[in-house]
Parts: structure tokens; C-alpha cells; sequence
């Protein structure tokens, strides 16, 4: 697994004080089994000190314990869409863990649409929602909310420290991506996600269409790495992958 240590060579996001940033944290980082609290409190001090300096809006997975609840509602024979709604409520559920551990005056109850907590994050940063309607994942929605936040950049908080060339659980040789293109960065996840719900991939279609349409830059990041999810909040220079932004790859 090629990883790079100097910090000239790290992607950067040239940062604009204060401008909106969005943060998607995936299931998989929020709930490990291991030090899970101590993890959530050092977690909402970074954010709390981020949403004083910016408006920040938050997105919260499911994780393992949606894809539990999926697995077992596909056997009873549930539709995609009910399936969907299953997976939304443990969102929203982690969501509300989150929202309770930062106080006042994060909402404590997660906004239902995305529209509302673009409405709520210019009285109170940082805002914390999980997912909205079905077929949406919260990579999604929260690519919808920066694209309406008009952020920045969105980071996003995963279980894997950037994209890979191929899956680094499976090979060895797994070499991450420093930069990519938003055109080059969509065809990857076309070709490796699905519609279906409880899907795993580092991103989803939505998501990277919106992000795409928009030219908003996406970092890719070690969720439980704080110091180094912290520098990609801030627009400093990170350990990952970034997509679009200063230095990646452009279509012709």
C-alpha cells in the first residue's frame, strides 16, 4: 500500500476562511466496536471547533448496523425502498448520537431534508443529519448539501485512508490515488457501486454526479485518523485522495 509522507506532496484544497465545508462520516468509522465513545467525543470537539469557524454541515452512515437490518429485512422479503427507510432510521440514529455528544447549538434532533439543514447551519454549526429519502446514501446526500451549501469542498470521512486502484483489503499491491479527475473519479464509481441498498464503496453515483456538476472538490479521508480529517476540514494540506481541486487531472 504506497503511502506518502511529505506534505509538499499531499493534496491540497487552497482553503477560503470561514467558506461552508461538508463533512461525510460513513457508518463504518462512527461504529467499530473498538473505543467507540471515546472515539464520538474527541470526534465532536474537532467538529465543534470547525463549526465555530465555518458553517459545517455533517452527514452520518449506517454502517455495519444498517447492513445488519438490511440483510435481515431482504430475508423477510422487504422492497429496495423499504429496505432503504431501514437504513435511513439507523442513520438518523447515529445522527442523534452524534448531534447529543456536540450540544447547543447543533440541533439535537437531526433536520429530515437537506434543505433544512442548509437553512439551519447559518444560525447554528455545526449541523448533523443522516439520511433523507430512499435511494439516496448519505455520500449522497451530503454531495446534494454541498452543492445547495455552495461549500467548498466536501470531505469525506471513510473506513479506508483514500481510493485505491484496487480494493486494499483483498490485495497487497493496492496502490492509492493522490489526485483524479471528477470525469475519471465517476466512471470508477459507476463501475463499482450499486443501487442497491447497504451497498460499500467509497463513494456513491449521486453523490460524485452532483459533486461533478457542481466542481466541488472531494477529500477522501482516514475517518479515525483525526489530526489528518481535521487538516482536510481546514483546507490544509492531507493525507488522501482528492478529487477534482488544485492538481487533478481535468477531461479534455
Amino acid at each position: 500500500m504506497a503511502r506518502t509522507n511529505l506534505a509538499r506532496s499531499m493534496p491540497r484544497l487552497s482553503p477560503t476562511p470561514a467558506a461552508p465545508v461538508v463533512v461525510s462520516i460513513g457508518g463504518s468509522v462512527l461504529s467499530t466496536g473498538t473505543d467507540d465513545a471515546e472515539f464520538l467525543i474527541r470526534l465532536a470537539d474537532l467538529l465543534k471547533g470547525a463549526g465555530r469557524e465555518r458553517p459545517l454541515i455533517v452527514t452520518t452512515g449506517g454502517g455495519r448496523a444498517a447492513r445488519e437490518y438490511i440483510d435481515l429485512g431482504r430475508k423477510l422479503g422487504l422492497t429496495e425502498v423499504e429496505l432503504d427507510e431501514i437504513g435511513i432510521e439507523v442513520t438518523r440514529l447515529h445522527a442523534r448520537l452524534l448531534a447529543g455528544r456536540l450540544g447547543p447549538p447543533t440541533p439535537a434532533t437531526p433536520p429530515p431534508t437537506v434543505a433544512e439543514a442548509v437553512r439551519e447551519v447559518h444560525r447554528a454549526s455545526p449541523v448533523v443529519l443522516g439520511g433523507t429519502e430512499p435511494g439516496h446514501t448519505t455520500d449522497g446526500v451530503a454531495a446534494l448539501a454541498a452543492v445547495r451549501l455552495r461549500a467548498e469542498r466536501l470531505v469525506n470521512a471513510t473506513r479506508v485512508p483514500g481510493l485505491f486502484d484496487r480494493d486494499p483489503g483483498k490485495d497487497a499491491r493496492a496502490t492509492r490515488i493522490e489526485r483524479i479527475g471528477f470525469e475519471e473519479f465517476k466512471a470508477i464509481v459507476d463501475r463499482e457501486s450499486s443501487d442497491a441498498a447497504g451497498q460499500r464503496f467509497v463513494f456513491d453515483r449521486l453523490g460524485a454526479a452532483a459533486l461533478a456538476r457542481a466542481r466541488i472538490p472531494l477529500a477522501i479521508v482516514d475517518g479515525r485518523d483525526l489530526a489528518n480529517l481535521d487538516r482536510a476540514i481546514r483546507g490544509a494540506a492531507f493525507d488522501g485522495t482528492l478529487v477534482g481541486g488544485p492538481g487533478a487531472p481535468r477531461s479534455r
